[in-house]
């Protein structure tokens, strides 16, 4: 397997639609391309900013082969392959890899709400089915379940591809305990884009941020500066845009994130439903603002 360094900023991709709800490959090509040129560490086409649950599988597979292709092995691809079916997740995988993915992301099952030896059993299935490196996604708000700290011990130790964990717990002492017992070359990643300093700050190793859509250039300069050590100057460059983490959050991602991107020409404000458009404008608002003020000190480029 090879050994990937997984440091630093990795996009979470929106996934462009045309008007009449297809993929836009042409702005999925100009995304990448910004975001590359940009100096992020890495993309992560298909997970929840990618509006992966919308998509159909022939989709699925056709946005992650897109960024492969359009990566062109710049910066390493980890496509969202998670499911809460394993056998699902196990088919995307292998497909991801086939295509030349260098990792992939795996969320925790949905719905289904599974104990922790279903959680081992389900990540170690899919893992021994590839042979590139797995990366674990806990994110108990949106799954219903929380991959204890136990859990992500037992998989290192039992699938040596299992090599970092994507922690949007949003518990600080959680992503410590995974830091303090795991092994030294393991990466634990934000997923929440305003946890990405803290858990730098107590050994972590960067973020698959939402953020980064659109400001990828800032993003990726401000954690490069915490992973160096200058965490006074990543924390004054943090709090210049934490507003604007607040926002993406104002209605459920990625709906402020996509339509930020509209407003400077990268996507259309299009969504798959049951996500839609703003439902409240004064939220709306709120996020103009913030965009407002982060174009005026030229944080923001325009497609």
């Amino acid at each position: 397997m090879k050994r990937i360094d997984f440091r630093g900023v990795h996009t979470a991709l929106v996934t462009p639609f045309t008007a009449k709800d297809n993929l836009d490959e042409d702005a999925l090509e100009a995304i990448i391309e910004h975001q590359i040129t940009s100096g992020i560490s890495g993309l992560v086409p298909c997970g929840t900013t990618g509006e992966s649950p919308t998509l159909s599988h022939d989709e699925h597979d056709r946005v992650i082969a897109l960024t492969v292709k359009f990566a062109n092995g710049r910066v390493p691809v980890i496509a969202g392959t998670g499911s809460n079916a394993t056998d699902e997740a196990v088919r995307l995988s292998r497909h991801a890899q086939q295509v030349g993915s260098d990792a992939v992301l795996l969320v925790s099952p949905y719905y289904n709400k599974p104990t922790q030896k279903g959680l081992f059993e389900h990540f170690k299935a899919i893992a021994d089915s590839v042979d590139i490196p797995c990366i674990l996604y806990n994110i108990q708000g949106r799954t219903a379940v929380n991959i204890e700290t136990a859990t992500v011990v037992a998989l290192q130790e039992a699938c040596p591809n299992i090599v970092g964990v994507k922690e949007a717990s949003g518990k600080l002492e959680q992503m410590r305990e995974v830091i303090d017992s795991s092994r030294p070359e393991f990466f634990v990643l934000s997923g929440d884009d305003n946890m990405c300093i803290p858990l730098i700050g107590i050994g972590g190793h960067g973020v698959i941020s939402v953020a980064s859509n659109l400001i990828p250039e800032y993003l990726s300069t401000m954690v490069r500066k915490a992973l160096d050590g200058a965490m006074t100057e990543a924390k004054e460059m943090e709090a210049v845009i934490s507003n604007f983490f607040h926002a993406c959050f104002l209605e459920t991602n990625p709906i402020p994130i996509k339509t930020a991107m509209a407003r400077f020409g990268w996507c259309n404000e299009s969504f798959r439903l049951p996500l839609c458009t703003f439902e409240n404008e004064a939220k709306r608002a709120e996020l103009y603002r913030e965009l407002n003020h982060l174009e005026s000190l030229k944080i923001i480029r325009r497609r």
